[in-house]
């Protein structure tokens, strides 16, 4: 199936690694041209190089300014913006009795206010496009609690608030904006989780298909969400999760 990507101009961030990379990488095999960010000088260039990306940037998006370097860096490199994927890395776990206030507030710049920045600085652009696509990464946390990880509970459910808001105020524009909720994805970040490869195989076996899911697999349907077959489909919340979660919605 032709998706209709080919030529559009697109920003993944987070995507030196795991799923953003994922996705970043499944754009570009759709023939979009792709920009990348993440923190790491070294990893991001890397990445671009090994996926053939059309540019990359460092940048922390959880600071105030560097959302809109980075979208600027794109822009100039890609000449235009039509997608824009979302994504940022996980807070920190813990329970919240012994969490300290200020992990809140670097977790709010973290997760929520990169997203707000990221797309504030990128409407203008989206706006331009006749295919504009905003997508955000979350998790299977926003329907179904993970313990142990109230930031990311707490949080990804406030993006998903945003993500529901904007699919409303930008239908108009044709920019459709959809999150993408993963669970039990094999990624970096799962394995920090697990702690240990005993943990992560009892986590797999656990698993209602007694596996994790690829990344490529969850880039999929990013990849699809983009597409142009997927323009009427907006406000979504699509889980990537190989049918863990337990409730009905």
């Amino acid at each position: 199936m032709d998706l209709g990507l080919h030529g559009r101009r697109a920003l993944v961030t987070a995507a030196s690694k795991g799923l953003g990379r994922a996705c970043a990488e499944a754009l570009v095999a759709e023939g979009a041209a792709v920009f990348i960010s993440s923190r790491d000088p070294k990893s991001i260039e890397a990445a671009a190089l090994e996926i053939g990306a059309a540019g990359s940037s460092a940048r922390d998006l959880s600071k105030a300014g560097d959302p809109e370097a980075l979208v600027n860096e794109a822009v100039d490199r890609l000449g235009a913006l039509d997608i824009v994927v979302v994504n940022a890395g996980g807070p920190p776990p813990g329970v919240f009795e012994t969490l300290p206030l200020d992990a809140w507030e670097k977790a709010f710049d973290l997760t929520l206010m990169s997203a707000v920045r990221l797309v504030h600085a990128t409407l203008p652009h989206l706006k331009r496009s006749d295919q504009g696509r905003l997508v955000f990464i979350t998790s299977i946390s926003v329907r179904q609690p993970i313990a142990n990880l109230p930031l990311s509970n707490s949080l990804r459910a406030a993006v998903t608030g945003l993500a529901k808001s904007l699919s409303l105020e930008l239908a108009a524009d044709r920019i459709t904006v959809n999150c993408l909720a993963p669970d039990a994805i094999l990624t970096d970040r799962l394995r920090h989780l697990a702690g240990s490869e005993e943990n992560l195989r009892r986590m797999a076996e656990r698993a209602p298909m007694k596996r994790f899911g690829e990344p490529a697999e969850f880039a999929a349907a990013c990849a699809f969400l983009c597409s142009r077959q997927a323009a009427y489909i907006s406000g979504q919340t699509l889980g990537v999760d190989g049918g863990s979660l337990l409730g009905v919605h």
